[in-house]
């Protein structure tokens, strides 16, 4: 059995080590802060004690899950990687520690190792630039908790080999993972397409249409979504959902359809970052309550009808670009994000006219190319076709 490295313990790193541990790989797990990683090696014993108390695993397959991981501190752990066949970079959100990273481990591993990345927003033909090999670096964006969370997007870059992508694609699969393949673009698929369900929403909330848990009242109760954008963001972290947008925009040569938010800088420059700081779009502090200012069906319906145009055209830009297939846009946004529907059946049961409708409307209404239809929306319902038939 391949031996697997993970580099990062936070909660992505350590879930994804969780995840090869489960399924019979020796794991090295390495941080640049050694009680990181030894907080990781215990909040996976943790882990692996839960599913032995619910009866999900043997306290023997659990024992030895544990005896196969690992731990070492960076930079002098570095070789503890030799061995590992495939390492999996799971630390900080930035290109330059990613490249570093990278360049580091290429003179540690062998020459037959896939160095995999964890980036949600970067470019992994940036990332594996500063490899010597730059075929052998792909991205595997897994979803947090990975444990738990069945997608992977499967990202080459343009150096990426054929069978540095079979082979990465081939361990998430055996790893019972779902996977889609995505190109090398902004945000890849899902935090591409997930964009206007934080930013209209963000929209409306500033052109004062409802108030936060109104939106987020109306997106859950009659848009089906398991939790509102502002508790979704609150809970993903202000700071964190902030930069992921921040990161696309910039990507995108400053698109206005990925434009940030004013209200949310504010609320990261307060501090404001969500429920790991106690306040951010909610107040979580003891007694708070934060209640809709109203439960207006005509106006949630509202609410829900324009988020959820912007999501489809997002959606099907998507596939115009040729970023991913439909068929994984509409996996990748129900096993990723837990959307009730894909995106593109969910146009389809709307009318792809009523989304162009609605997304002319605003147009009109703002002059903003915010509000630009995708030219393949435009076709779709010129030559009167729908999506995955």
């Amino acid at each position: 059995m391949m031996t697997v490295g993970v580099v990062g313990a936070g909660a992505m790193g350590s879930g994804i080590a969780q995840v090869a541990l489960r399924n019979g790989h020796p794991v090295i797990l390495a941080d640049v802060e050694k009680s990181a990683a030894l907080k990781a090696k215990e909040n996976i014993a943790g882990a692996f004690a839960r599913e032995v108390e619910k009866g999900r695993l043997t306290s023997e397959a659990a024992a030895d899950a544990q005896a196969r991981l690992s731990v070492a501190s960076l930079p002098l752990g570095l070789g503890d990687f030799a061995p590992c066949e495939l390492v999996v970079e799971a630390i900080v959100e930035g290109l330059d520690a990613k490249q570093s990273l990278f360049q580091a481990l290429e003179g540690v591993v062998s020459p037959e190792s896939v160095l995999a990345t964890n980036t949600s927003s970067l470019s992994v033909t940036s990332i594996a630039s500063a490899c010597e090999n730059p075929s052998r670096v792909v991205g595997m964006h897994f979803f947090n908790p990975a444990p738990v969370m069945p997608l992977v997007e499967i990202i080459p870059g343009a150096q990426t080999s054929v069978a540095v992508l079979r082979a990465a694609r081939g361990i998430a699969d055996g790893w019972g993972k779902v996977t889609v393949l995505a190109a090398d673009s902004p945000g890849f698929i899902v935090n591409r397409v997930a964009r206007p369900y934080y930013g209209e929403s963000l929209r409306i909330l500033e052109e004062g249409v409802a108030d936060a848990p109104t939106i987020d009242w109306a997106l859950r109760e009659l848009g089906g979504f398991r939790m509102g954008p502002f508790q979704l963001m609150d809970f993903i972290g202000n700071d964190v959902n902030y930069a992921v947008t921040e990161s696309v925009w910039r990507a995108t040569y400053f698109d206005a359809r990925y434009k940030p938010s004013i209200t949310q800088r504010r609320l990261v420059e307060a501090g404001w970052l969500g429920r790991k700081a106690g306040r951010g779009f909610y107040d979580y502090s003891d007694g708070a309550t934060s209640r809709p200012a109203t439960e207006d069906r005509a106006l949630g319906q509202s609410i829900v009808s324009r988020v959820l145009a912007m999501l489809v055209n997002e959606a099907v830009d998507v596939v115009h670009w040729r970023i991913a297939a439909p068929a994984d846009v509409d996996l990748a946004m129900t096993k990723g994000v837990n959307y009730p529907r894909g995106p593109l059946a969910w146009g389809n049961e709307i009318g792809l006219d009523n989304v162009l409708g609605e997304i002319e409307r605003l147009r009109a209404e703002t002059g903003e190319d915010r509000y630009r239809p995708s030219p393949l929306l435009r076709r779709m319902v010129r030559e009167g076709r729908r999506f995955l038939e």
